[in-house]
């Protein structure tokens, strides 16, 4: 079979490409993945600074979960060390477990309030925007005056959807929390993050697959309103394939931008435009000679401007600093978290949190400063207003955090997009390229 030949064209190797293609491989698929980065991962990968692993994107995995069950599936190496107590809160100067005591009492109180009008919530009607529904802010506000439980919602909305609850729609949230297996257990992985990735693109090539980096779909082909093959740019030159499905992991703005919208329906169209509604983050990666935190996971809080959480790496992971070292990432989410903000000022006020909330850190050498926006978003759309994984071409489907199911988000929707997708693949047998 030719090397230009393919059974399935995956673009991008982001979390839900690589699970995809993994999957597909798996499935006797000649699978081909192309990624234009030089590393896998897409926004939830790792580089290497003066010896520190900084993760660029995600930062912990679930455990137990579907993620995984993928793994394990397609027998990848699944290395990711646990945290507990996964988060702590710091509430009034004090790192409390809110699943716990008085604080987990009055969380639960409300959550199974939020259960019990979750159907009066969704009484809007599946099909209306999420916009017109009450947001999670709202949601809390109307059954607390206490800040510090409204910051505890607020900074959950932010670690669990990298979204504001100004932004967050109440049923989402809620939907999340009683629905949902609501992320109980995580940790990280001590390569980073990419360490899974690669473990993903090495069961890819061990099917007869392969994974292209520094390479780039240019466009993909339709015949027939199908997907025939892509024009892929490659070490200079313009490299032609085909395959028989397609699968992409870019977003469906992209995704739109790849085929030509002249291929889709004007709605299906208008509908991309509409909710392509990236979100905004703000990483704050820093390390110190001294602990700064005793959590062993993730420390957030109830007071802070902007600052979700910071994340503890090497209290379980001590090689992903140089020796003697201790190595965090504080993440923010700024205001407003969907549209333009100003990312000077709302850098300043996570730095602000930082030096507020974690003693020491003044005396702490900050890493570097990543602000995730627009092209390059921490989620490409914020949770209830995701587009459907397939699209008007039969042959080609969408993958990752904007088409995610409903009330998800982060890797674990990334992952359940590729399952649910590569499925309906399978199910549907749809065909391979050649013999």
């Amino acid at each position: 079979m030719s090397e230009n030949m393919w059974d399935a064209l995956v673009v991008g190797a982001g979390v839900g490409g690589l699970c995809a293609a993994a999957r597909l491989s798996h499935h006797g698929y000649r699978t081909l993945v192309v990624e234009r980065l030089d590393r896998v991962g897409g926004r939830a990968s790792t580089e290497k600074l003066d010896g520190f692993t900084i993760n660029t994107g995600a930062v912990v995995v679930e455990i137990g979960g579907i993620t995984e069950q993928t793994f394990e599936e397609v027998g990848a190496k699944f290395e990711v060390r646990p945290a507990d107590p996964p988060i702590l809160y710091r509430i009034n100067g004090r790192d409390v477990d809110i699943n716990a005591g008085g604080w987990g009492l009055l969380i639960s109180q409300l959550t199974r309030h939020g259960a019990r009008t979750l159907a009066s919530v969704a009484a809007h009607g599946d099909g209306d925007p999420p916009d017109r529904e009450p947001s999670t802010a709202e949601w809390v506000r109307r059954y607390t005056k206490n800040d510090a439980v409204q910051g505890i919602f607020r900074n959950m909305c932010g670690s669990i959807f990298a979204v504001g609850s100004e932004e967050l729609p109440a049923r989402v949230f809620l939907t999340y929390f009683t629905r949902k297996a609501a992320f109980k257990k995580f940790g990280f992985c001590p390569e980073g993050t990419i360490g899974l990735w690669r473990s993903l693109a090495d069961v890819v090539e061990r099917n007869g697959g392969q994974v292209w980096l520094n390479s780039e779909v240019r466009r993909l082909h339709i015949e027939n309103d199908r997907v025939t093959g892509a024009s892929i740019r490659r070490d200079g030159e313009t490299v032609e394939v085909t395959c028989a499905f397609a699968v992409s992991d870019i977003g469906p703005s992209a995704t739109l931008d790849l085929v030509g919208p002249e291929h889709f329906p004007p709605d299906y169209v208008g509908s991309v435009l509409q909710r392509d509604l990236p979100c905004g983050m703000i990483s704050v990666n820093f390390a110190s000679r001294e602990p700064l935190i005793k959590a062993p996971g993730l420390l957030s809080f109830a007071r802070t401007r902007r600052l979700c959480y910071v994340a503890n790496f090497t209290a379980t992971c001590p090689e992903m600093a140089p020796e003697g070292w201790h190595l965090y990432v504080g993440a923010g989410v700024p205001k407003p978290s969907v549209g333009d903000f100003d990312a000077e000022a709302e850098t300043a006020l996570v730095l602000q949190d930082l030096r507020e909330e974690i003693p020491g850190f003044e005396q702490a050498r900050i890493l570097s400063i990543a602000v995730t926006r627009d092209e390059w978003p921490p989620q490409r759309a914020v949770a209830g207003y995701d587009l459907p994984h397939d699209t008007p071409i039969a042959n080609l489907w969408n993958v990752g955090d904007a088409v995610k199911e409903y009330a998800n988000g982060g890797i674990t929707a990334c992952v359940e997009t590729a399952k649910i997708v590569v499925d309906e693949i399978v199910a549907a047998n749809v065909g391979r390229a050649g013999p």
